[in-house]
């Protein structure tokens, strides 16, 4: 389905599940969309699902201009009132643990927990978003789609599994490139560090161990920032969600059930 966000753009969001379970929102890493979560949904059949398509990417619309962080969180704060849920479990990856953080920061009540993984308080350098944004702008997506691969996945994997990483270029390129600039000025200037000790809901904070974006080091350190938090590391790079499905699928459902 289409929903309208508060200024109009047009979200694309797939809601599944029993409308009466408990909900857990999904947000994708950047340059990927609502399908990158596929391997997590065997196990959250008794859970009502909700996938956007973070505004920029996959079906939802892409204005060309800048996506401030808050107006991403905002996003998901209309589709969650558009689809009457109150309250609901918000698991980001990469990108979308910065939205999720926001989200939590922004609008503390409807959310009941998180799961941040692949993330940080603050996401790489502006200078680096910035470079990044004219060179897609420029060049398109085929500009950055190797090294996009490279962070995404280990080298392992993407000898094991051409053809996942396949799949992850193709819809990188099938990306707008606008909108894609468009979230990487969000990440640009995004920085959440003084904020996220206010973060009260439950959290889980996941790393990677091969993962160059959010190494390690600062994935701990932001579990170590918000009250509470647990810091989970799975052996993959960027999308730990798709070279360890099982594992990180496991850690989501014990996580959604304590909340």
């Amino acid at each position: 389905m289409r929903i309208a966000a508060g200024d109009g753009a047009q979200l694309f969001v797939a809601d599944e599940g029993p409308r009466d379970a408990p909900a857990v929102v999904l947000l994708h890493s950047i340059g990927c969309g609502h399908g990158m979560w596929a391997p997590q949904l065997p196990s959250l059949a008794s859970w009502r699902v909700i996938r956007p398509d973070i505004r920029g990417h996959g079906h939802s619309d892409a204005p060309d201009s800048d996506y401030p962080l808050d107006r991403l969180a905002a996003d998901v704060e209309d589709v969650l009132a558009a689809l009457g849920v109150e309250r609901a479990v918000v698991c980001g990856l990469s990108l979308g643990g910065a939205v999720a953080q926001a989200l939590a920061l922004r609008a503390p009540a409807r959310v009941a927990g998180l799961v941040l993984a692949n993330t940080a308080a603050r996401i790489g350098s502006a200078e680096a978003w910035e470079q990044r944004a004219a060179a897609v702008r420029a060049e398109g997506l085929a500009a950055i789609a190797g090294m996009a691969m490279g962070r995404f996945f280990s080298d392992a994997f993407r000898a094991a599994r051409p053809d996942v990483v396949d799949g992850f270029r193709d819809a990188l390129l099938a990306t707008s490139a606008v909108g894609y600039a468009g979230c990487c000025a969000a990440l640009r200037d995004a920085d959440l560090t003084g904020d996220v000790g206010r973060i009260a809901a439950p959290t889980l904070v996941i790393g990677g161990a091969l993962d160059v974006s959010t190494p390690p080091a600062q994935t701990r350190a932001l579990a170590g920032a918000i009250p509470g938090a647990v810091h989970l590391e799975l052996d993959a790079a960027h999308l730990s969600n798709i070279e360890q499905p099982q594992a990180f699928a496991a850690a989501l459902v014990q996580h959604l059930e304590s909340c």
